[in-house]
């Protein structure tokens, strides 16, 4: 009897969950579709369709809250171990001292800043009240997911800005973990337990990078020609990861980022992220849904406190970062846009007040003006970050009136890396062929081709010639827009749809003028007809590799036959 009514109440339960799963689905769809048309970020879509469906000020089509938010949590994992494989750890430890700096820096900065401007407003710490701390933390978190999201679609992970940006979000982290750490015992802090918390996390990045090098690569190398295992393996340890990290005190979303970057260096990344990021959109979705579910019944009160709240998280960011980046040479500019980057309170922020309502620390009117407040920092910055060149420019014309001069050096392109602007897709029979020739006729000219292709097994000798190999799918498209390759002078596939699976030369030809406009397009046919149809669709050339053959074969025989 216990057992059929626990069944009852699970599939209840679930089917509760598939419901408001599917409602908030239906929701962010149609709200981000007049997002669209009023050119708005598709982010207050999401947000939106939550608020329309939460018990706040919505229809109350939702009230299952904390399931949603649940399941929205993977959105949150996905994201942070794909810019985890998106982060060159070369390239961060090469800018390890303007990071550290910036990361440690900014946190002190916006917690001291934060101390003074809202004791200003009135609130206070004292008899087992930290009203006033907690704020200022509140203030000093910047949203992962929403720097992350907008950065990784406007392709600027890659530049010094996004990179620094990245790093600090990893410092915020490390500074939220720590505070977490004492706050149980924030009227007697332990700091004991901060360094158990720390030696914890050190260990588990060292014996993750450590398995990744000596095990994890040789099993990748071994399921290269097998992508569907390339992907179930890279998500399976990332769960793992996450789980570890949670075990030692950590996050899960810092386990997911420390698994991305131990893998970051395999050759799979870019096809990894270009699979897992339909699967992250969704969650994701859903995670900006939950937000809109929790949006509080504003005041007007509340409301003005929020927009100032807003303008100091904007201000005290440049304030943190912008000199910094000056002195470490990497330019007003750059300062400039990872400040505007940064300008919204984390949704970590929530985790944190929601321990300390736990405590006893935080009153819940302090809690209220945090969500209101995120959500309104969460809107506005996602404007600031889509134009945040302008707004950095403004920002720099601004401080030259007062005769700060800027010591950029700009975001350049790394001058050790040789711009590869010949792209070959596929290295099967004929794009082999085609390497050799080249690399016969104009060895100097390797340096300038990147080759994608699925074979681990031809890397070592490709790379030995001077050639760039990455590893793609040419199935799944979207991997081409992780590679880098909008700049690319020509761009040639040499596979044929006989051997192309998933895709066609036609629908990838479509995918490169998007990418890519500028290039030149060299497509390969099995049929005139076919060559016909790409020449139309602005094929710039095209290989029909049976009539290149026939003529081949016609010149080395002519001697033999009679014609």
């Amino acid at each position: 009897m216990f057992a059929a009514r626990l069944g009852i109440l699970m599939d209840h339960s679930s089917s509760s969950l598939l419901t408001d799963i599917g409602l908030s689905i239906i929701f962010a769809a149609a709200v981000s579709h007049i997002a669209r048309v009023l050119k708005q970020p598709l982010i207050l879509g999401y947000v939106f369709g939550g608020v329309l469906l939460g018990t706040h000020l919505g229809f109350g089509l939702v009230t299952n809250e904390a399931s949603v938010e649940l399941i929205s949590e993977i959105g949150l994992i996905l994201l942070l171990f794909i810019i985890g494989l998106e982060i060159n750890l070369r390239e961060l430890i090469g800018m390890g001292r303007a990071v550290f700096a910036l990361g440690g820096l900014q946190f002190v900065v916006c917690v001291a800043l934060g101390l003074g401007a809202y004791r200003s407003l009135g609130y206070s710490n004292g008899g087992g009240n930290f009203d006033l701390l907690y704020l200022a933390v509140a203030s000093a978190i910047s949203s992962t997911l929403i720097v992350v999201k907008m950065l990784h679609d406007k392709f600027e992970t890659s530049m010094i800005s996004g990179r620094l940006t990245v790093g600090i979000l990893v410092m915020q982290d490390i500074w939220a973990i720590a505070f977490m750490a004492f706050q149980p015992n924030l009227m007697d802090p332990r700091f004991g337990t901060i360094l158990a918390s720390f030696g914890q996390g050190a260990v588990l990045v060292a014996a993750a990078f450590l398995f990744s090098r000596y095990v994890l690569s040789r099993l990748f190398h071994a399921a290269g020609k097998f992508p569907e295992l390339i992907l179930i393996s890279s998500m399976a340890w990332c769960f793992l990861i996450c789980g570890l990290a949670e075990h030692a005190g950590l996050s899960k979303e810092m386990g997911a980022l420390i698994a991305g970057m131990s893998i970051a260096a395999f050759p799979y990344g870019t096809d990894v992220i270009s699979k897992l990021g339909g699967v992250r959109d969704f969650f994701v979705t859903l995670f900006f849904v939950a937000l809109g579910l929790k949006v509080p019944q504003p005041t007007l009160s509340m409301l003005a406190t929020a927009l100032l709240i807003a303008a100091f998280v904007l201000l005290s960011r440049i304030v943190a970062i912008v000199p910094v980046a000056r002195y470490y040479k990497l330019g007003l500019r750059t300062g400039f846009v990872t400040a505007v980057n940064l300008s919204q309170i984390s949704e970590f922020s929530l985790v944190i007040l929601a321990l300390g309502a736990g405590y006893g620390h935080v009153s819940a009117e302090v809690q209220s003006l945090v969500l209101t407040s995120m959500l309104l920092t969460s809107v506005i910055s996602t404007y600031l970050i889509q134009f945040n060149d302008r707004v950095a420019r403004i920002g720099v014309a601004l401080v030259g009136r007062l005769g700060i001069r800027d010591s950029d050096r700009g975001e350049t392109p790394e001058a050790h890396e040789p711009p590869r602007d010949i792209v070959l897709l596929g290295c099967f029979r004929e794009g082999e062929a085609f390497l050799r020739a080249l690399h016969a006729e104009s060895p100097d000219t390797a340096r300038r081709v990147m080759v994608v292709d699925f074979n681990p097994s031809i890397r070592r000798r490709l790379e030995k010639q001077g050639f760039k190999w990455v590893y793609g799918d040419l199935a799944h498209p979207r991997t081409l827009d992780h590679l880098k390759i909008e700049g690319a002078a020509v761009v040639i596939c040499s596979i044929s749809n006989t051997f192309l699976k998933g895709t066609t030369n036609l629908k990838l030809l479509a995918t490169l003028q998007h990418i890519c406009p500028r290039a030149r397009f060299v497509m390969t046919a099995d049929t005139p007809d076919e060559g016909e149809g790409l020449t139309e669709a602005g094929a710039h050339a095209v290989i029909m590799p049976s009539v290149l053959a026939g003529g081949r074969t016609l010149e080395t025989l002519k001697d033999l036959l009679i014609i």
